[in-house]
């Protein structure tokens, strides 16, 4: 199943799956209603009766600016969204998971939660809870032959990084912290959740890959 807040999100994703030959379907979801994931976890145990992998890709950063500006109200939104959604979900689907006898579940952080970057302070420091997230589920769940891992995206070509990448002045000034001098694909991070799903991946757990074009940075 491929989720989004919006039909239109997926829409795209789901076609080219059905072109594949694969058989998907789409769900609207927005995962920090609690109704939402009980309408997913309903829609995939209805639908397929089980469940391999769970890639959780949630992301919202509605503060830009100092971590020392950023009000309680926005802290809550921030951690609710980017932390305790993700753990959520995963709570949600584990049983799914572990039925499997080799499910996976892969966060997607940030670079970002390696080193903070200017004005989304908040969100970085978020993104950095979801790898340690990641560390602790993949412990308690090894047991149950579930996999975590985590990817940590540089800067992507997406709707989320537009106002970086929308500005040549401002995407140059960025891509000098690149060593690689350019961009991101989000096929190049699918491919990186393909691995980490994958056999080849089958001894990793607790890990998070980063792919941001070499940029030096690690806890």
């Amino acid at each position: 199943a491929v989720v989004s807040t919006q039909s239109g999100h997926y829409a795209g994703a789901v076609s080219l799956c059905l072109d594949e030959g694969l058989d998907v379907s789409g769900v609207v979801c927005n995962v920090s209603e609690p109704e939402d994931r009980e309408n997913l976890a309903k829609h995939v145990n209805e639908k397929y009766g089980k469940m391999d992998i769970l890639v959780s890709n949630v992301g919202t950063n509605p503060h830009f600016g100092p971590v020392n500006m950023c009000d309680e109200k926005t802290w809550g939104k921030i951690f609710y969204n980017n932390v305790t959604c993700s753990a959520l979900l995963a709570a949600k689907f584990t049983p799914f998971l572990a039925q499997s006898g080799n499910g996976n579940i892969v966060f997607v952080s940030s670079v970002s939660g390696f080193c903070p970057m200017p004005f989304i302070g908040a969100y970085s420091v978020s993104k950095a809870a979801l790898m340690s997230l990641t560390k602790a589920l993949s412990v308690e769940l090894a047991s149950a032959n579930v996999r975590v891992n985590c990817i940590a995206p540089g800067i992507i070509e997406t709707d989320f990084s537009s106002a970086l990448t929308s500005n040549p002045e401002i995407l140059k000034k960025t891509l000098n912290n690149v060593p690689m001098r350019r961009v991101g694909k989000p096929d190049e991070c699918a491919g990186a959740v393909a691995f980490l799903v994958s056999d080849d991946a089958s001894y990793i757990t607790g890990e998070t890959v980063k792919m941001d074009g070499g940029i030096p940075v690690r806890f």
